[in-house]
């Protein structure tokens, strides 16, 4: 693999697989490495291991309050680089003039903040994953006490503390969760409107994406982030479809009328249409008896005796 001092030889974490992103600016492998190749990466490693024990033992006999991370090693050029980190800032140089002798080789030191620290040496989490730093973190971004709180954690510094001694990086990941839930419905102590009544927000669940809320009328719920949300009501009070109106009935008859005086009334009708007037029984028969004999009609005779009717 080759890097800013040489090629060197590396392993292989992960089998190679075809991806259908654009991800640029990944180094090009020379090959697969030879017999030989390996042989001075084993040399290498000694020398490394060698180096590091040195350092080391001459950073104790100077009092420097410095640890040793790591060291790395050229074959073709024959140096040394020797990584630490410290507190603050420290004067080794007469350090690096017992290293060239003791070494036999020309000797750099770099000093590495306590983040840069953990990526070099590598380590597990308290998730039990290797360290972010030391597989896919490429930029360090600022993490401050504030995510902590904003996510409802316990400010102690052994439970939100990574290997390097600082806050975690993860912190970083989900706080803009955290900071657009808490946007989005209303905050812990103020009132909520919810599908069981009105309460007070006591508490925010942003991975289950819910709020606790105390209703007025007594008792808890957990409520879901779109039935608290003051947005989501507006929005759903203003454009919500129109409920339809029951439509009156078309009979006017009410309800509670007499079916029997209905039926009644609709037998006198259909008897006026059929006999064309209402007649008694007694003029009933003598309009059927002068139409047998060919009399006046019954039409007449009714007439005469209505004239003469007092």
């Amino acid at each position: 693999m080759p890097t800013d001092d040489g090629p060197e030889v590396a392993t292989c974490m992960w089998a190679p697989q075809w991806i259908s992103d654009d991800i640029g600016g990944l180094p090009v492998l020379a090959g697969l490495a030879q017999a030989a190749d390996v042989q001075r990466a084993e040399l290498s490693r000694r020398r490394r291991a060698r180096a590091r024990v040195a350092a080391r033992r001459l950073a104790r006999e100077h009092n420097l309050p410095m640890k040793i991370v790591g060291v790395d090693h050229v074959l073709d050029t024959g140096g040394y680089t020797i990584y630490f980190s410290a507190e603050g800032r420290i004067d080794f140089r007469e350090l690096v003039r017992d290293l060239n002798r003791t070494l036999a080789a020309r000797v750099r030191l770099r000093q590495l903040s306590a983040r840069d620290s953990a990526r070099v040496q590598g380590g597990i989490g308290s998730c039990g994953r290797d360290l972010c730093c030391a597989t896919f973190l490429t930029d360090f971004e600022p993490v401050s006490l504030r995510m902590a709180r904003d996510q409802n954690l316990a400010l102690n510094p052994m439970r939100i503390s990574g290997a390097c001694g600082r806050l975690m990086c993860c912190l970083r990941y989900e706080h803009p969760l955290y900071e657009e839930f808490a946007g989005a419905v209303p905050a812990v102590g103020e009132r909520a409107c919810t599908p069981q009544g009105e309460g007070r927000v006591v508490r925010h669940d942003v991975p289950r994406q819910q709020a606790v809320v105390v209703l007025d009328g007594g008792g808890r719920t957990s409520c879901e982030r779109a039935d608290v949300c003051p947005s989501r009501q507006a929005h759903e009070a203003a454009y919500a479809p129109p409920r339809a109106e029951p439509h009156p009935d078309p009979d006017p008859t009410p309800s509670g009328t007499d079916q029997a005086g209905t039926d009644r009334e609709s037998g006198a009708r259909r008897g006026t249409d059929q006999g064309g007037s209402e007649h008694e029984g007694p003029e009933h028969e003598g309009s059927e008896h002068d139409s047998e004999t060919g009399g006046e009609s019954g039409h007449a005779r009714r007439r005469s005796r209505h004239r003469h009717r007092p």
